[in-house]
């Protein structure tokens, strides 16, 4: 089992949270929620309004998401979903837990230790430069007062 943080679309409540909880995807366990240590740009972008974290440390907010563990077939499900390596790079990195509901292993340990785990983000650093200009979110709701409404695949 590998561990995901996802801050956008595929969050509890979010447009793409069904695949999360879609078993022939693979399987996908939520553990709790957290916030990047480092700070990220968190920016809604494209004619789809869609969410990237760009991989810029140390700048913008402490960005808030969902810990899930998740099998290797959902591990391939998201790398395919998130255009990886493309439009998104899937990389590690370490996450504040705020909340925690998982059970047992070596991983409720270590977030008890220092609430801190590493888990794996799919963030970017292929984006246009002009996106670094737009505004920086710490929080990811498609329905927010940004008044950018996400636009599904399905609707492309």
């Amino acid at each position: 089992m590998a561990r995901v943080f996802v801050y956008g679309t595929l969050k509890k409540g979010q447009p793409n949270y069904k695949h999360m909880i879609n078993t022939a995807k693979g399987l996908a366990k939520f553990q709790g929620r957290g916030h990047t240590v480092e700070k990220y740009p968190l920016v809604i972008a494209g004619k789809y309004n869609i969410p990237y974290m760009l991989n810029i440390p140390g700048t913008g907010h402490h960005v808030a998401g969902e810990i899930y563990s998740v099998d290797e077939q959902m591990l391939q499900f998201l790398d395919e979903f998130e255009g990886c390596p493309d439009m998104y790079q899937r990389t590690l990195m370490r996450i504040q837990v705020v909340e925690w509901e998982g059970k047992g292993g070596a991983g409720e340990a270590q977030a008890a230790a220092d609430g801190v785990l590493e888990c794996f983000v799919y963030s970017t650093a292929t984006y246009p430069p002009e996106w670094v200009g737009l505004p920086y979110y710490d929080s990811y709701d498609s329905s927010g007062k940004h008044g950018l409404s996400y636009v599904l695949r399905e609707s492309r």
